[in-house]
């Protein structure tokens, strides 16, 4: 089938369908390993790099920085319970989008580590052109927890585009992590996930790809076994679904004691 494309002059991403499975919304989705999202967000990331803008996120550059100060915060307060020491394993983000925004506001830490798993395309750039003593780019969890001991895990706008998201976190929760955050994450008023596909507007880049909106009634029924929501709190993105506002969401889980 033809994957949706946008409309130029509409919104700069649109939520489309309710789709009964992945393979389905895949089939009218073009793919997040299309080319040009590598491409545009390098170059919105040397940008940052050079001063020429003060953040990246998504490859859209932005003027003025705009912190996630309740992620900052508990990331601050992990470190604080391990001796000034913070260790994250960044899954899915890109080429450090979360890092460069926020590496200012952790630089006071005694020690930091930021470790990304993506696709091979983003960790051979990401190795390339923007590893440094502290973020590192792998190609899986299971290399880097084998370079690294992250104590947590970072799911930034990333859950919701995983083929099998829930049984995604249940595998995660078993590696050892002290802590699983989920930041910038849909969640909706609703008996059941939805299943969309998300289309970005050619202005930022020309692609889609399936994305859910998941359901806050039924999300303790979907966290992994002996682990609970420890804090919660309004994320960054606001979008559109059917003409109504979605706020999305940031949790922190906790394994229970």
């Amino acid at each position: 089938m033809t994957p949706l494309t946008a409309d130029p002059n509409g919104p700069d991403v649109a939520y489309v369908g309710d789709f009964p499975d992945f393979a389905s919304a895949k089939t009218r989705s073009t793919g997040y390993e299309a080319a040009a999202i590598l491409e545009r967000t390098r170059a919105a990331l040397h940008k940052v790099l050079r001063g020429e803008a003060a953040y990246e996120r998504d490859s859209v550059t932005f003027a003025t920085l705009e912190l996630p100060h309740r992620l900052l915060a508990l990331l601050h307060r992990i470190a604080a319970e391990n001796q000034g020491t913070l260790s994250v394993l960044d899954f899915g983000s890109s080429l450090g989008s979360t890092y460069f925004q926020c590496r200012g506001a952790l630089a006071t830490l005694a020690r930091l580590e930021w470790s990304i798993v993506e696709q091979p395309a983003h960790v051979a750039c990401g190795e390339r052109e923007f590893a440094d003593g502290k973020l590192r780019f792998f190609p899986t969890i299971a290399a880097c927890l084998a370079a690294r001991r992250p104590s947590v895990l970072l799911l930034s706008s990333v859950l919701q585009y995983l083929p099998e998201p829930w049984a995604f976190l249940r595998e995660a929760a078993v590696q050892g992590f002290d802590r699983i955050i989920l930041d910038r994450t849909p969640f909706i008023e609703a008996p059941r996930d939805r299943l969309t596909v998300e289309v970005v507007s050619p202005r930022i880049y020309p692609a889609s790809y399936p994305a859910w909106f998941f359901s806050r009634p039924r999300l303790a029924e979907n966290l992994p076994p002996g682990w609970h929501v420890e804090e919660e709190f309004d994320a960054l993105d606001r979008q559109l679904l059917d003409g109504r506002e979605i706020i999305f969401k940031g949790m922190a889980l906790r394994r229970s004691r």
